[in-house]
């Protein structure tokens, strides 16, 4: 799995968690300011489009050697 792949996946669930935690209608309500998290996430994606600076792909490369979808697509090359 690519870090691309595991960003889109890893987002994808902080916002559907969040959500569940933070709307009154979801059975598993906790508090309203859950809906921060989804901001937080949704900014942090918005401006990892336009400068390409990820932390969660810094940690993914770095501690979990984890290729990006450039670098698996190079070795599958050869």
């Amino acid at each position: 799995m690519t870090t691309d792949r595991f960003i889109r996946i890893f987002a994808g669930f902080m916002v559907l968690l969040s959500l569940a935690l933070g709307v009154g209608a979801s059975p598993l309500f906790v508090h309203a300011n859950f809906l921060w998290l989804t901001a937080f996430v949704g900014a942090n994606l918005m401006q990892s489009g336009f400068t390409g600076f990820c932390p969660l792909e810094m940690i993914l490369r770095r501690v979990f050697k984890m290729p990006t979808a450039g670098e698996a697509a190079r070795a599958v090359r050869g």
